[in-house]
């Protein structure tokens, strides 16, 4: 199975530098890890998990379908009117 992961950098005042989420959006899953390997590493054992326990339990398992990404500029004039 091929899911995508959605790497963002740490910004957070309580975890060291060098930090980066990782989310597996088909999956509604989040985690982390030091730099981008650990992150990916902590990527896949939570998702292998994740699905290992889906089907112990007998649940069927999600197959991801296409994987798109893109992003959006918010320009700072737009946040003035919220």
């Amino acid at each position: 199975m091929n899911f995508g992961v959605l790497f963002e950098k740490v910004e957070d005042k309580d975890f060291p530098p060098g930090y980066f989420y990782a989310h597996i959006p088909s999956l509604g899953l989040t985690t982390h890890g030091l730099g981008l390997d650990g992150a990916r590493q902590a990527a896949f054992d939570l998702t292998s998990a994740w699905l290992a326990e889906k089907k112990a339990q007998g649940e069927p398992l999600h197959v991801p379908s296409e994987i798109l990404f893109s992003t959006l500029d918010i320009p700072a004039d737009a946040l003035q009117g919220a």
